[in-house]
């Protein structure tokens, strides 16, 4: 067979795992209405210079409070009204997403990079390299884990790069876990044993044989992991313990509004909606990325 003929038969065969995996995805309605959710989440974020009405920060003292356009007292320039220094709401949420796809995509990757290499070194060698990595896996998962990243970023400092950091090491575990538990089950099968025996050294085999086979479910809990992470760093926000005034983060807008929440209702609601809904969305997108990539949930 030629190289030509062998690249089209890869392609083909990309081809159909792709339309495979759309094909078990759109299964779940809910799934898809997450991704769509999500895709404009995402949107916003990109663009939010361009679709934002105003600067998240510029304040309009002749505009404090102002409530959304279709209440009482409204204004056009203003449609979600504005906050307590006169800043727009709607510009705010905006550029809010921006926050959280960010401590999203940061948090999940420096958990998800430090758990396979943890994960796969405990599963590989295991012995007493293995418990001695897994107690202390045990050790991180024992606390509740809001309250450990608030005991981290109490040591580390209030901001947005310790908040994720701390956040970061909390979900570690998970992935170790699932990784260790990946490895196990792989490593003593014979395309790993041939892979051996053919010569390849330990790295390769964990990080060239053994790790795609286990990717599946962390693909999974990466998507879990990332609505949790922005729902953590909204609790840090609006404890203090993260972004910190002016930013547009969800969690610090909750913060700064609270003691207007009996006068000006939409300076809570608008940021409890926008974190209730994309930690939603991203939870039921992930339940769909585990029907579609769970070989025992596909149906026949």
């Amino acid at each position: 067979m030629t190289d030509t003929a062998v690249r089209l038969s890869d392609a083909a065969i990309r081809r159909r795992m792709i339309a495979d995996f759309w094909f078990y995805f759109r299964q779940n309605r809910g799934a898809v209405v997450g991704l769509f959710v999500f895709l404009l989440l995402v949107i916003m974020a990109v663009f939010a210079a361009v679709l934002a009405p105003h600067d998240p920060t510029q304040q309009y003292r002749d505009a404090l409070l102002v409530p959304p356009v279709w209440a009482e007292g409204g204004r056009e320039g203003f449609l979600l009204g504005t906050d307590a220094v006169g800043r727009d709401m709607l510009s705010r949420l905006i550029y809010g997403a921006q926050y959280s796809l960010f401590i999203g995509i940061v948090v999940v990757s420096i958990a998800l990079l430090g758990g396979i290499v943890i994960g796969l070194v405990a599963g590989f060698f295991g012995g007493w390299v293995d418990t001695v990595i897994m107690r202390v896996m045990d050790v991180i998962l024992a606390f509740p884990s809001l309250l450990l990243a608030l005991v981290l970023v109490a040591i580390l400092g209030p901001g947005l790069t310790n908040a994720m950091i701390a956040i970061a090491i909390v979900y570690q575990p998970h992935f170790a876990r699932l990784t260790r538990a990946s490895v196990m089950g792989e490593k003593a099968r014979e395309y790993v044993t041939a892979a051996r025996v053919a010569g390849a050294g330990n790295l390769r085999l964990m990080f060239r044989t053994i790790l795609p086979n286990c990717l599946a479910p962390l693909i999974v809990q990466a998507t879990l992991s990332f609505s949790s992470a922005v729902l953590d760093s909204a609790a840090l926000g609006f404890l203090g313990m993260g972004a910190q005034p002016p930013a547009s983060e969800w969690g610090t807008m909750l913060a700064e509004a609270r003691e207007f929440i009996l006068r000006a209702w939409w300076v809570v609601t608008f940021p409890g909606l926008a974190i209730l809904i994309s930690v939603l969305a991203i939870n039921l997108m992930g339940d769909g990325l585990r029907d579609a990539l769970d070989p025992k949930l596909k149906r026949s």
